[in-house]
């Protein structure tokens, strides 16, 4: 039985393509004992209350795991994973880099996750920066829209995104057992590949480890890498230039498990190389506008994790969790030129570097249903996350884009659900104290900006900056409406906080890479949102279906402000020896705003006998506005899929298209992106003689067409890649 796309109490269960183009799930439909079709149960391995099943669960949540899976990762991000998802986008700065959007909020609103912790890097502190979890060894990634601050803070006032390994399943096999992956895409002569064992060495103790590898050339792409491109800039047709990526990982795990509950101990190590899409142009010539300079980012970090669980660990208590990671992260950035004297490439310095430590520790206790009240049950919890951020690496001569500050994050949660004869209610909140302390700069490079410029503030940098506190406060009530044995209705509402990062705060300098100026404002306040959602599902019978609304209305919202009173992009008029004449400059800035929009999905099982067909439909719309008027810049322009799934004896096959429409709704000195198709097909094969072998073919971008996401910071720079074909297997023993 195939394994799709399964939505967890919210509006959506099946997926768009990967990039765009590929894949919707067959769906895993299977009579029930009064011959309905209903879809299998899946748990959520990071449900406060214990890892409920669809069926139970209020919350909005989706689980993506098992083929669907497979399909989506080609692009290697966790981005390319979850794209095309209703609600849900790529805001990618070419295959380095792909950072998921949820709801038109991405960066430092989206929690990215492992096993339910945070993963450390510095994705929130940059747009071209990679999100540091490997999805070659995810087993599911779990995705929740909306608020999720009640249980992983102000981080995740827009959703988080939770990779899901089996380095810490309590489950230990009788014998050695693993897993292999392979896959080869002509495009950018990618080679991906990932080889997980594990040796159980006692009936309760096993070690585990894993290897995975990312290699890729240069992308193709259909036709200019510039959105400008012109004729004759033949150079910078057909391949994105600098769209190299190199990475690996490795871990190591020793697991505990008895009847008593589980420790896991390991350790993981990720190193990443990649360039940043830019046409480079190793010939100097007056009549066209390219760089003889490129970037590179070079980024790692070790992790050492702990997860635990005691089931019954005193008296009216089901389960006790102790969770705690901690990371060291090093990242530079580095701008080589081209030598005409010479021919050579050259590296020419460190353009920003940037280096922390990151603890994250969290405890929660699930009590016992309370007859007394109704069955209420629930988990209360407390956790803490430190973040010393050291900046520059002392070893290189480079300048800081932020200044160095540690942040420290305490809060505690309780979340609690009651069922009724109805369904059930769930309510919860969440209390955050947050303090940062920035270190004492001396001697700037530069030491203000924004002189002269119209209706611009000039910002001068100040050596000394007291310490910021934020107290948050969040709250949640929802309820789920079993109307009948097949429909659901499920409404919620979220009132959250967000303290603003450090990069808000900080941020005064060059960020080469990016091609911007960035400048923070350390006075900055929290940000509030008041969230709404509503959705209708049908998970049984031939047709079924999800539909949902939502309205997310944010005070004080943070954003960039890279425009003046005409419209014009503000542009850095510095000395060029420090070579930030003519790079964007941006403002953190903050307005009141509101986001709304629907989501959608649909499916029909045409035949069930020998050769099922299955028929399906999905979009999603979604507006971003301030509140005085003006769109916001960067929401995801709608989109509508369709596609079919049918199967002949041990062969499976979907194709789907998915049309992407023009974004004319643009943001101050924002341009509009164009319309473009995407079709794609899959075609898996598991054959009788080999068991848990599974060999995939599969076609991305059949039409080859050029389009740009208009989600991304820099879609002038980086189109969607060109059309694609991958071929690989997996294999369980």
């Amino acid at each position: 039985m195939k394994h799709r796309v399964r939505r967890i109490a919210t509006p959506w269960r099946g997926v768009l393509p990967v990039a765009g183009i590929a894949g919707l799930a067959a769906p895993a439909t299977v009579l029930g004992d009064s011959g309905v079709e209903v879809l299998p149960q899946v748990t959520v391995t990071g449900d406060p209350l214990g890892s409920r099943t669809e069926g139970e669960l209020v919350r909005p949540i989706s689980v993506v795991e098992g083929e669907a899976l497979e399909r989506r990762r080609d692009g290697g991000t966790i981005g390319e994973v979850l794209d095309g998802l209703p609600g849900i986008s790529n805001a990618d700065f070419g295959p380095g880099v792909g950072r998921p959007t949820i709801r038109g909020l991405q960066g430092s609103r989206v929690e990215e996750l492992q096993d339910g912790m945070r993963i450390s890097d510095v994705s929130d502190e940059g747009v071209d920066h990679a999100v540091g979890g490997d999805t070659r060894r995810a087993q599911s990634v779990e995705l929740i829209r909306g608020p999720a601050t009640l249980m992983y803070g102000s981080g995740a006032a827009g959703g988080a995104v939770n990779i899901v390994t089996n380095r810490f399943d309590p489950f230990i096999e009788e014998q050695v057992s693993g897993s292999l992956y392979g896959a080869y895409t002509d495009n950018a002569n990618q080679r991906q590949g990932y080889a997980g064992v594990e040796v159980p060495l006692t009936e309760g103790f096993a070690l585990r480890t894993d290897y995975s590898l990312r290699r890729s050339d240069d992308a193709d792409i259909s036709g200019f890498q510039l959105e400008d491109g012109r004729e004759g800039d033949h150079l910078i047709r057909d391949t994105l230039v600098n769209s190299d990526v190199e990475d690996d990982s490795w871990s190591l795990t020793g697991m505990w498990s008895e009847e008593w509950g589980y420790i896991g101990i390991g350790y993981d190590r990720w190193e990443i190389e990649y360039g940043v899409p830019e046409p480079f142009f190793p010939v100097h010539t007056d009549d066209i506008n390219l760089s003889d300079e490129y970037e590179r980012i070079y980024a790692e970090h070790d992790r050492f994790d702990l997860r635990s669980e005691f089931y019954d660990p005193f008296n009216g208590f089901s389960a006790a969790r102790f969770n705690l990671s901690y990371t060291e992260f090093v990242q530079d950035e580095v701008e080589y030129d081209y030598d005409t004297d010479t021919g050579r490439l050259d590296e020419r310095e460190t353009e920003a570097a940037f280096e922390q430590d990151e603890l994250d520790a969290r405890l929660e206790l699930t009590h016992d249903p309370l007859d007394a009240l109704g069955g209420l049950r629930g988990t209360l919890g407390i956790d803490f996350h430190d973040v010393d951020y050291v900046g520059a690496d002392p070893r290189e001569d480079s300048d800081d884009l932020i200044r160095p500050n540690e942040t420290t994050s305490t809060g505690v949660f309780l979340v609690e659900e009651l069922p009724t004869g109805f369904g059930a209610v769930e309510f919860g909140a969440r209390l955050n104290h947050e303090r940062s302390r920035p270190a004492d700069v001396y001697d700037p490079v530069i030491d203000s900006v924004g002189d002269g410029l119209t209706d611009v503030p000039t910002r001068t940098f100040e050596e000394e900056l007291g310490s910021r506190t934020f107290t948050t406060g969040s709250a949640s009530a929802g309820a789920r409406f079993d109307l009948d044995d097949r429909h659901r209705l499920r409404s919620s509402v979220t009132y959250a906080e967000r303290a603003p990062s450090a990069e808000q705060l900080y941020a005064f300098g060059r960020h080469g890479a990016a091609g911007t100026w960035e400048v923070g404002n350390p006075d900055l306040d929290e940000e509030q949102y008041l969230n709404l959602d509503i959705a209708l599902e049908r998970h049984q019978g031939e047709v079924r279906y999800d539909a949902a609304l939502f309205y997310n209305r944010v005070d004080d919202y943070i954003y960039f402000r890279s425009f003046d009173d005409n419209g014009e992009p503000l542009r850095v008029d510095r000395d060029a020896t420090y070579d930030a004449e003519g790079d964007q400059l941006v403002y953190n800035t903050a307005d009141d705003v509101h986001l709304y929009g629907l989501e959608f999905e649909a499916e029909r099982d045409l035949t069930v006998a020998d050769w099922p067909l299955t028929a399906r439909a999905s979009g999603d719309y979604l507006r971003g506005r301030f509140r005085d008027g003006g769109s916001l810049p960067r929401m995801t322009a709608p989109r509508l899929g369709i596609g079919v799934d049918t199967a002949w004896r041990t062969l499976d096959f979907s194709v789907d298209w998915r049309h992407v429409f023009r974004q004319t709704d643009t943001g101050p000195a924002e341009t509009e992106t164009g319309s473009y198709n995407l079709l794609g097909f899959d075609i898996g094969w598991d054959p009788q003689e080999v068991e848990d072998l599974r060999v995939f073919v599969r076609g991305r971008n059949l039409l080859d067409e050029g389009g740009r996401r208009h989600e991304s910071f820099f879609k002038d720079r980086a189109p969607i890649l060109g059309r694609s074909f991958t071929a690989g297997a997996r294999y369980n023993f």
